[in-house]
């Protein structure tokens, strides 16, 4: 069962607990940095009560929130979300429980926050992606794009655990579909060049199509039992064959 600390209003907290110098009042929390230094917008409409508090503002602090969001990963790939606690992350992490509420309101801001760093993640292997496209040859280059981030599904189980973790609620649902949103905004970008007729909402339409299947397939192809190498391939497939027929629709409706 959840503590009664859980549900804590933001703003709230007042621990002497936590370390004076952990957070710093006065920074903006319009963007939070994630601990491998990068720093990126929350996506526009991520409800301010599922984003943290404040940010780290020196080494050490952000320390604690690296170590804060790692015991959270390890939480829930070994017992799940319903399970998963505010204190037992502390109590990993090696901080006192007001330290992490200085950071994060509840544990739903927790999931929340390692969703957006995966979101950051695909974020930057998309980007480096897009440099080869276009190109003749796009669909072999999808099919290695799709096995590199198939990979880190493979070898990151905490991906699928924060996955299953933001569907627990309404709202975390609906946070986790405006990052999805936002990765979808960047990868109807890249599919531009394939369709250079369409406008930008259809272009946003599929590449929103393309970013929901493939975050479908890569959480059910490392699922216990599942043959992953198989899965893969028929998300490879369904893509493909997605976006070639997409392109044949409009080239008979521009005839």
């Amino acid at each position: 069962m959840e503590s009664s600390t859980e549900s804590r209003p933001r703003g709230s907290v007042s621990s002497p607990a936590a370390d004076a110098d952990d957070v710093k009042p006065d920074e903006s929390d319009d963007i939070i940095r994630s601990t491998e230094g990068l720093s990126f917008p929350a996506p526009p409409g991520t409800p301010e009560e599922l984003l943290p508090r404040r940010r780290p503002a020196q080494e050490r602090s952000r320390r604690k929130f690296e170590a804060i969001l790692s015991a959270s990963r390890e939480l829930l790939v070994e017992e799940g979300f319903e399970s998963f606690t505010c204190e037992e992350v502390a109590h990993r992490a090696g901080v006192p429980i007001g330290t992490l509420y200085q950071f994060f309101a509840n544990k739903y801001v927790i999931v929340c926050e390692l969703d957006r760093h995966d979101l950051v993640g695909v974020q930057r292997e998309l980007a480096a992606f897009q440099s080869m496209v276009p190109t003749m040859q796009w669909p072999v280059i999808l099919n290695r794009f799709l096995d590199h981030l198939a990979d880190l599904w493979l070898n990151d189980p905490s991906r699928r655990a924060v996955w299953l973790a933001v569907q627990s609620t309404p709202a975390t649902r609906a946070t986790a579909a405006i990052y999805e949103r936002a990765l979808a905004q960047q990868v109807s970008e890249l599919i531009q060049p394939l369709f250079p007729s369409a406008d930008t909402a259809f272009r946003q339409k599929i590449a929103e199509v393309l970013v929901h299947i493939a975050y479908s397939m890569f959480n059910f192809a490392v699922r216990d039992g599942q043959n992953h190498p198989e899965a893969v391939g028929e998300l490879k497939s369904l893509l493909s064959a997605y976006l070639l027929q997409t392109e044949r629709d409009l080239r008979r409706k521009r005839k």
